[in-house]
């Protein structure tokens, strides 16, 4: 019997997708619930899984194509697998798509999109590079692994002194190359040129004292995390609280400009920005003033895994009214984040850097943090966007304020 597999049905805001790795071929067995083909959108990549066991008998749509919703993507026979007869045939089937590709690199189909882009980038050959992936599918790791081992091999097959007198004479080859951005890649962009063009975006800055909270998770991070079921007690969900109590304090950073209405939102939907292979995502925790502290940090960590695995849904990341974002988590010192539109507010947290402090007239060395808010001016005032920074600041400074809501 055959069944006609097709793409998922993509929600209003996302108009199509484009086909980025096909995990199964026209004459190939496959089982129930297994990985065929993965579809990127602007937003999150898609995986259509098989119904039942079968053969694959129809391809439609190739890599690179741009696909609508519920479009006709494959045939498959199902059951076609459980004959015995059928298995050959699917055997012999293969090779035809392979013979016509086999100047191309064989392993160039089992390459998942962010294994792809490193293969690109690094001009590697991937037939050379073995994959630990379903179905011998190469993954970045592989990748990253492969280009570890290069330098070693290198090492190993290079008793060439003779190539010393050609050094002197500089080639003068400048290599470049030109690869198409990702769908992904593509509106993150456009998103970032759209918040710098079309908001009157600004950033304040304030440091705070991170000792408080250092010593309240050095204190209960062990129960913490035996009570609430291996929820690791971090620093983040102490910054989704705060900024929940600041945004009820001050409507204005939890609103959104739609065209001459200001929308002012009567709850705290806090999107959390998570860099991702394919790019920053900011994925969303809804109704986060009703959550616990151990509620924030399990769902961070739960949507953290799904980002990269690629398993984040439109769901996840639609609507917000307003972004935390970490750079500190790379290091970064001091930054200025660009506005999530049609947010009007971003919360940039940094590298907690020991520095001498003056306290109560004498010097001490206090883990501190610089923060930064930037705002759209267009609806929120300069005084507006200080005290909404200076109320952060005050809540993880104490944070028993954020229990008691003071």
């Amino acid at each position: 019997m055959a069944h006609k597999i097709k793409a998922p049905t993509f929600p209003e805001s996302v108009a199509d997708g484009e086909i980025a790795v096909w995990h199964k071929q026209e004459g190939e067995a496959v089982a129930r619930d297994e990985l065929l083909v993965e579809i990127e959108t602007d937003k999150v990549v898609m995986e259509v899984v098989a119904p039942e066991d079968g053969v694959l008998t129809k391809i439609y749509a190739s890599e690179g194509d741009t696909i609508e919703s519920d479009q006709l993507l494959a045939d498959l026979e199902i059951g076609a697998s459980a004959d015995a007869g059928s298995a050959p045939a699917a055997k012999e089937a293969a090779p035809a798509p392979a013979a016509s590709t086999a100047g191309d690199s064989a392993a160039e189909p089992l390459l998942g999109p962010a294994a792809r882009q490193m293969v690109e980038e690094h001009k590697l050959d991937a037939s050379q590079i073995s994959g630990t992936g379903k179905g011998g599918r190469v993954t970045k790791e592989d990748v990253l692994n492969h280009l570890k081992d290069a330098p070693k091999a290198a090492k190993t097959a290079a008793p060439a002194p003779a190539a010393a007198p050609a050094a002197s004479t500089p080639t003068g080859e400048r290599v470049e190359k030109r690869v198409p951005m990702t769908r992904m890649r593509a509106r993150i962009a456009q998103r970032l040129l759209q918040a710098s063009q079309e908001t009157a975006m600004l950033t304040t800055f304030n440091e705070v004292n991170m000792a408080p909270v250092m010593e309240l998770r050095s204190k209960y991070k062990d129960q913490f995390e035996k009570t609430h079921n291996g929820t690791r007690l971090g620093f983040m969900g102490f910054f989704v609280k705060a900024c929940c109590e600041a945004l009820k304090r001050f409507p204005e950073v939890n609103a959104s400009i739609d065209g001459n209405d200001v929308v002012y939102h009567g709850y705290q939907d806090i999107g959390v920005a998570v860099s991702t292979e394919g790019g920053l995502v900011v994925p969303v925790l809804r109704d986060a003033d009703f959550m616990s502290l151990a509620d924030v940090e399990a769902a961070i960590r739960d949507l953290g895994l799904k980002a990269r695995d690629n398993k984040l849904s439109i769901d996840d990341m639609t609507g917000g009214t307003f972004t935390v974002t970490n750079g500190g988590v790379f290091g970064s010192l001091m930054s200025t984040p660009i506005l999530n539109p049609p947010q009007t507010g971003i919360l940039g947290m940094h590298k907690i850097q020991e520095r001498p402090m003056a306290v109560n007239g004498k010097v001490e060395i206090l883990p501190m943090m610089y923060l930064a808010l930037s705002y759209d001016h267009r609806l929120i005032d300069g005084k507006t966007a200080v005290q909404f920074l200076v109320a952060v600041k005050d809540l993880i400074e104490d944070p028993a304020r954020i229990l008691l809501q003071l």
